[in-house]
C-alpha cells in the first residue's frame, strides 16, 4: 500500500512534529498557566452538552 520511502517518511515527520509540538508548549507553558485558568470548566460543560445531546437522540428514538 505504501513504499518504503513513504513509510520513513512518515516516520519522520511524525517524531519531528512531536518534538516540535513538545518544544512549543514548554516555550508557552508559563502563558498557558496566566491566560487559561478554569479552561477544564469549560471542557467539562462542552462534553456534558455532547452527552446530553445523545441522551436527547437516544430518548427520542425509542
Amino acid at each position: 500500500m505504501f513504499s518504503p520511502g513513504q513509510l520513513v517518511f512518515a516516520g519522520c515527520f511524525f517524531v519531528a512534529f512531536v518534538i516540535a509540538m513538545i518544544y512549543a508548549y514548554r516555550k508557552d507553558a508559563k502563558l498557558h498557566k496566566t491566560f487559561y485558568k478554569g479552561n477544564y470548566k469549560i471542557l467539562i460543560g462542552f462534553i456534558l452538552f455532547i452527552i446530553i445531546l445523545f441522551m436527547i437522540k437516544i430518548f427520542f428514538k425509542r
